[in-house]
């Protein structure tokens, strides 16, 4: 597959050396899984070191089923890349460590990739707090880091220069879906947030943005991480009245909210969670109970939706893993296409040019434009609001994207 990458460079930049050449592989003392990819279906020169990229993901533990479509989507990129000559002219190797969905865990193992395995660049992990906690470590070494799995606003409030979003931040995640509300007259809401730095961004965003769209947020909860049973919310959002329920959350609570409604034999008109409805894995969970969620993406295969075209990328994953992508697949692949535009501009594997050249880029992934502001926040891509109808997943805003209307019970 040959997804090529738009970029409009606002520098010049001038070539710099190539970093020296990591040293030997270590044994690792943690058990984790190691996957190198090496060079396909290009001849290298026999003297062109690999470019050794890192980093670890969810393999393990609660973010998982979704850490799992990362993993194979940063796979399918080095895959890619290494058909079209790989970076500079060296073939590309991944490793991926298991984190097991724990931050202390992450933090240790990208310790590992830079001190012991020497790696050139480092790949972000999954969700918002594994992604705050290895920054303090990231920055200090001037890795550059492109957030492909985490959106929590105050990653960028802490003033790290090295790290940069791939998408809009959890506190606009919202802003599309209220314009829905708006137009359908639908206005009270309850919000249910876990505490995670990434659903209390989001919730935070979701009150400012309810305010300034004229909407009444008529019950708001916080919940313990991992919380299984969603009975008493369910039934505190129906005693409030309200029309919707928005849950900032991930997929596991997204489901067990779902199942919530039905114990109670009562259903708002609007169920939105962010993460998870996109996925395989809901639908699989819910059956047709599935239908009606509202949700958030990045991507979506519109052409194939909207007029019978074909999408490069979901047609090479398919072709490699089986199954449909979902936007975290998206996402991750983007983040190695913004690299690969990143280091062809920056003529070297240098990382404080590669840092000054994501800083300043506007590019076009899979994903749409990438592009930042002055601290790293992503400002020239959007987001989708898409709908689960008969089993389908369904862009419903904004309307230029649209592939059906937004249903309501």
């Amino acid at each position: 597959m040959n997804e090529g990458l738009r970029q409009n460079v606002m520098r010049n930049p001038s070539p710099k050396s190539p970093v020296r050449s990591p040293r030997r592989t270590r044994n690792l003392v943690l058990a984790v899984l190691v996957l190198v990819i090496s060079a396909a279906g290009v001849a290298f020169s026999a003297d062109a070191k690999p470019v050794r990229i890192g980093g670890t993901l969810s393999l393990t533990g609660t973010h998982a089923k979704i850490a799992d479509y990362q993993a194979k989507a940063f796979r399918l990129w080095v895959t890619d890349v290494n058909a079209r000559g790989g970076l500079l002219g060296r073939p590309v190797e991944l490793i991926l460590l298991d984190d097991r969905s724990e931050p202390r865990t992450a933090v240790a193992l990208y310790r590992r990739l830079i001190v012991d395995e020497g790696v050139d660049l480092l790949l972000a992990p999954y969700s918002s707090d594994i992604t705050e906690a290895i920054l303090p470590l990231t920055s200090q070494q001037g890795y550059p880091l492109i957030a492909s799995g985490a959106s929590a606003d105050r990653i960028w409030e802490k003033g790290y220069d090295h790290v940069f979003g791939l998408f809009m931040p959890a506190g606009k995640f919202a802003v599309g879906f209220f314009e829905l509300l708006v137009r359908h007259k639908i206005d009270r809401i309850a919000l249910f947030y876990e505490d995670t730095g990434f659903s209390q961004d989001l919730a935070r965003g979701a009150k400012k943005w309810a305010g300034r769209f004229g909407l009444m947020v008529v019950h708001e909860e916080r919940f313990p991480k991992g919380l299984i049973d969603f009975s008493e919310q369910a039934r505190r959002a129906r005693a409030a009245g309200a029309q919707v329920v928005f849950l900032a959350s991930y997929l596991d609570e997204a489901v067990r909210m779902r199942q919530a409604f039905t114990a109670i034999g009562w259903m708002p008109r609007v169920y939105y969670v962010p993460v998870g409805p996109g996925t395989a894995e809901y639908r699989t969970a819910l059956g047709k109970d599935a239908d009606g969620v509202f949700s958030t993406s990045q991507w979506e295969v519109y052409t194939r939706a909207k007029g019978g075209g074909k999408d490069a990328f979901s047609e090479a994953y398919v072709r490699a893993f089986g199954k449909e992508p979902s936007y975290f697949a998206a996402t991750a692949y983007a983040s190695g296409q913004v690299y690969e535009a990143a280091v062809r501009n920056a003529g070297s594997l240098d990382r404080a040019e590669i840092r000054k050249v994501l800083s300043t880029m506007d590019a076009t992934s899979i994903i749409g434009r990438f592009g930042v502001d002055r601290t790293g926040v992503q400002i020239r891509n959007f987001n989708l609001v898409i709908q689960l109808q008969q089993g389908r997943k369904e862009v419903v805003w904004p309307a230029e994207y649209s592939t059906s209307t937004p249903r309501f019970p």
